[in-house]
């Protein structure tokens, strides 16, 4: 019985007290907003008022290259001292309704590189006034900006970036408030929690700083943060196919030369598909006027697979164009002579007749590699002959006696015709020689098979001992 009593006696004082708490803080915040003017700063006219500002990073939503900016989320806390708002009826720390804010002065912070910001409002407006008894201001914001970070892709994807927020006073010059870094190096947290799909935090880096502008100086706050790029979806989606392909060209050095439509197959594929893969990278990064470490290898594979097919080519060339292109122009150089030889030996025949008026029969039936100077021996010669006929009706010549002249000459004749028979097989030697034989079809895929891999490798060497220091 007498519990129960002391239970109601209990509940009575505390509703109370509760009640007279309320009323004490209603009264308390209807003191502070009377006759509060938000157009004045505190301290107006003297000291100038120290804002201190940390920052909870929640996320970092994405990290565009193209757009050259990056989306961050975060809970913004600024804090100052307003005297105007110190009260000493409760000992106890005032939350308000985020419509307060409206009603306070409040400094007026943006962010310098900011492109697009938007306050949560979710279920409500996602801020936060809190007052402190001795005039302290706790304002909370959580707010996803749209920031400006100017990369340096000249090693993309192996590179390294710095992304920046500044936070600037828009109106007040340093006369009139100072920021500064609430916490020191530990005023900006939540770091650590971060996962990035493309990217690892390296560090971070606070700076506090002053900026004059032609209306005067400004305090000015800087979070950098150093960003490296993660190399394996890099090497997954780029890298490897390219090597792959570069690769696959090589496989036309194996297949056998007479076979045209597998290697240029072969070389066009490879050739398309290094350019598809250039394209569709190109689609992803902005349009900068500078050589990027992605467009170095990929070219260097490009001019690998290019040179792939023209080996082909080259092959073609030499040994299915050049060579009988050569052996066409001597067949045509050798008729040539001939016809001009026998047009010659005919107009000499017609002019040359025995000491008996008779045509000289036996030389319409010369070989047509007897020179021209030739006529004239066989002409010598059937002077020297008679005609005769055999048993059987056959026309045919007996030798005469030899004359001391035509004896002389027709030796003259017979050693000319020799050398320029000898002339004529050094000059057909000598063009034989220009045509290759079949057998340096497989030597110069040979060498290729060598080369290529060799050169390669040596490219790939540079290129990440470069690039990766």
């Amino acid at each position: 019985m007498h519990g129960w009593i002391y239970l109601c006696v209990r509940c009575c004082l505390i509703s109370s007290t509760g009640s007279s708490g309320m009323s004490v803080a209603k009264t308390t915040v209807d003191k502070l907003l009377k006759g509060y003017d938000i157009r004045l700063r505190p301290d107006f006219g003297g000291s100038p008022v120290i804002v201190g500002m940390s920052i909870n990073i929640a996320s970092i939503d994405s990290i565009s290259e193209v757009n050259m900016d990056y989306t961050i989320t975060m809970y913004f806390q600024q804090s100052w001292r307003d005297k105007r708002l110190a009260y000493g009826e409760l000992n106890l720390n005032l939350t308000l309704d985020n419509r307060v804010a409206d009603q306070l002065w409040l400094p007026d912070t943006y962010f310098l590189n900011d492109k697009k910001s938007f306050l949560h409002g979710v279920t409500v407006k996602n801020r936060m006034i809190r007052l402190h008894p001795d005039g302290t201001v706790l304002y909370g914001l959580r707010i996803t900006t749209t920031a400006a970070c100017m990369m340096d892709l000249r090693r993309y994807p192996l590179d390294e970036q710095n992304c920046t927020l500044e936070i600037e006073s828009y109106g007040y010059t340093t006369d009139d408030i100072v920021f500064f870094w609430q916490g020191g190096d530990s005023a900006v947290t939540g770091v650590d929690k971060l996962e990035l799909p493309q990217f690892s935090i390296v560090g971070i880096r606070l700076v506090s700083r002053e900026v004059r502008f032609t209306t005067g100086s400004y305090p000015r706050l800087s979070l950098s943060f150093k960003i490296k790029r993660n190399i394996g979806y890099f090497i997954l989606q780029t890298y490897m196919p390219s090597i792959l392909i570069t690769i696959l060209s090589w496989v036309s050095f194996w297949i056998n030369y007479d076979a045209s439509a597998a290697r240029v197959a072969l070389g066009v594929t490879t050739v398309l598909t290094m350019t598809t893969i250039n394209t569709h990278l190109r689609e992803t990064l902005p349009k900068i006027p500078y050589v990027k470490a992605i467009d170095v290898y990929l070219m260097g594979c490009f001019v690998f697979v290019f040179l792939a097919l023209l080996e082909y080519a080259f092959v073609n060339y030499v040994f299915f164009g050049r060579g009988p292109a050569q052996q066409k122009k001597i067949n045509e150089r050798l008729n040539k002579a001939n016809n001009e030889r026998t047009r010659y030996e005919e107009k000499r025949l017609r002019e040359q007749v025995d000491a008996y008026g008779n045509i000289l029969l036996t030389t319409l039936e010369m070989n047509n590699e007897v020179m021209p100077s030739d006529v004239g021996s066989s002409v010598s010669d059937s002077r020297n002959s008679v005609m005769s006929f055999d048993s059987s009706g056959v026309q045919f010549r007996k030798p005469m006696a030899p004359r001391d002249g035509f004896s002389h000459h027709s030796l003259d004749r017979s050693a000319m015709r020799s050398r320029a028979n000898c002339r004529l097989r050094r000059r057909s030697s000598k063009l034989k020689l220009k045509i290759p034989n079949l057998s340096d079809v497989s030597t110069i895929d040979k060498w290729s098979r060598v080369i290529f891999p060799i050169t390669f490798g040596f490219f790939n060497l540079i290129y990440w001992l470069y690039y990766v220091n």
